[in-house]
């Protein structure tokens, strides 16, 4: 009986040790799963995020891999992970559809790696 009880256990135990990552709620589905997977392929330690703005009459999400990569950029989507541009890279770039990124209104970080 013991063994029938963790044989019906486990899958249980290992969904939901699949989205350990700690991501605001009210995110799209899109964006959460971009966010669990960024949070696995990242290489760096630190600096990693996903942070959410309004960007040109739209909410935009900006995915930054994390501060151990000198050229490293950050990409932007929208809401159904639409990639609009990258930010940074080797030239620096600030720019996404033609206008600057430093007119977007930052709303608010759905995940950081600490």
């Amino acid at each position: 009986m013991k063994k029938a009880f963790y044989l019906l256990l486990a899958p249980t135990l290992l969904c939901t040790a699949c989205d350990e990552t700690d991501i605001e709620k009210g995110t799209p589905s899109c964006i959460r799963q971009k966010t669990i997977n960024l949070e696995r392929e990242s290489p760096c330690e630190e600096g990693a995020y996903v942070k959410e703005y309004l960007f040109q009459g739209k909410t935009v999400f900006v995915f930054e891999p994390g501060n151990c990569i000198a050229d490293g950029s950050a990409e932007v989507v929208d809401e159904g992970c639409n990639r609009l541009g990258y930010l940074g890279g080797f030239i620096g770039n600030t720019r996404i559809n033609g206008q600057d990124f430093s007119t977007a209104e930052f709303k608010r970080t759905i995940w950081e790696k600490k």
